[in-house]
């Protein structure tokens, strides 16, 4: 028998809970039953499997994290824009470490073309059309964006930064500044993008 008030979306919101207390990779049914002292039978009703719960996760995060960029991003452009972006990215690692994680879930190609991922892509897009980027700079300066905020919240949750006197705040400052700086400066189309 099903324990009343179980629901699909009940049991996600638990297991991203449960993400960022244990982190994203021991999240299973099994873990979210004993979260709820249930039997694990009683949860497939609401979700196929451990996998059918990451993805929902995961779909979960990247919805939460990009209404948190959006509301960041409401009236910016240029510099402010970016900050904002990258300051709501780096906010919601820190404070949801193990749904940061669920969000960078693969996803099969048309669960991921309907979910949120989308949104943070049109995003970043609009905030590189502040800095009047054409393609292919464009998708270049998308993935860009990405690669340097995921790798510095990667490291800083990992603890990579604890062991120097510099403050980590201080270098995510030097770093948005410095992309600002580089994506005003247009790239000369002939010249190689490598030296």
């Amino acid at each position: 028998m099903v324990r009343a008030g179980l629901t699909a979306e009940r049991l996600t919101r638990a297991g991203a809970e449960l993400a960022d207390e244990v982190g994203f990779e021991q999240v299973t049914v099994s873990a979210l039953a004993r979260r709820f002292d249930v039997k694990v039978a009683s949860l497939y009703s609401h979700l196929k499997n451990s996998q059918d719960l990451r993805t929902r996760i995961a779909l979960f995060a990247l919805e939460e994290l990009a209404d948190r960029v959006a509301a960041a991003l409401a009236g910016r452009a240029g510099k402010d824009a970016l900050a904002a972006f990258a300051a709501a990215y780096r906010d919601y690692a820190r404070q949801h470490p193990g749904r940061y994680d669920a969000a960078r879930l693969r996803l099969d190609p048309e669960t991921a073309a309907a979910s949120a991922g989308v949104r943070h892509a049109q995003m970043t897009r609009a905030i590189l059309r502040g800095y009047d980027l054409t393609e292919p700079d464009q998708t270049h300066a998308v993935r860009m964006l990405g690669s340097v905020f995921h790798g510095y919240v990667s490291l800083e949750l990992a603890g990579g930064f604890s062991h120097t006197a510099v403050d980590p705040q201080e270098s995510w400052d030097w770093i948005v500044d410095s992309l600002d700086v580089m994506l005003r400066k247009p790239r000369d189309p002939a010249s190689p993008a490598t030296p």
